[in-house]
């Protein structure tokens, strides 16, 4: 299937389906620790079963357009994703996601990942926001929400409660027109 180039480092964003559920687990195993200091994935995904359902989720929001999920591969091996955890066309509204292995943190795969994504949304999907939910503890997401361009918009204290701690959400954002000037520039 398609292949979008992150650079010339080997990185490259493709779908994922329900039918590579073995091999998302395998990525999952690989980071379950370090995915899951501030992501519920390793908690959902546990077994092949729910590795497959999970994917199969996604395959249902792609079929339904509301929501999206693409693999970042580093030499041909998944070790990381991007997601549309949600996406509404008709308000023009849409929530982006990502994580990675450790091994893979550090060279920008997020950041140039979700810059494809949310480029697709915005000019293919119509997308007008593109918020960016992060626990306030995230310091890299947060990072990568600045790399982006998104503005933060406020804080909602102690309003996810995760593993028995209750977290600070901030919540980022980018508008489509602030989106196209940035890319443009």
């Amino acid at each position: 299937m398609y292949a979008i180039p992150l650079g010339d480092d080997g990185a490259r964003l493709c779908p994922l389906e329900p039918w590579q559920a073995a091999e998302f687990l395998a990525h999952i195993d690989r980071g379950r620790e370090f995915i899951g200091r501030y992501n519920g994935l390793p908690d959902v995904v546990t077994d092949l079963a729910s590795s497959r359902a999970y994917l199969a989720s996604y395959a249902e929001k792609a079929a339904a357009d509301t929501g999206r999920i693409c693999g970042i591969r580093s030499d041909g091996t998944l070790v990381g994703a991007v997601i549309l955890r949600t996406m509404d066309t008709a308000q023009g509204t849409a929530e982006a996601g990502c994580w990675l292995e450790p091994a893979a943190a550090g060279r920008g795969l997020v950041t140039r990942a979700a810059r494809v994504l949310i480029d697709w949304a915005v000019e293919e999907r119509g997308i007008h926001r593109v918020e960016w939910w992060v626990s306030s503890g995230n310091a890299p997401s947060i990072a990568v929400a600045r790399r982006l361009g998104m503005t933060r918009e406020g804080v909602l204290r102690q309003s996810y409660l995760y593993r028995g701690e209750r977290h600070d959400q901030e919540i980022w954002s980018v508008l489509a027109p602030e989106w196209r000037a940035a890319r443009d520039a």
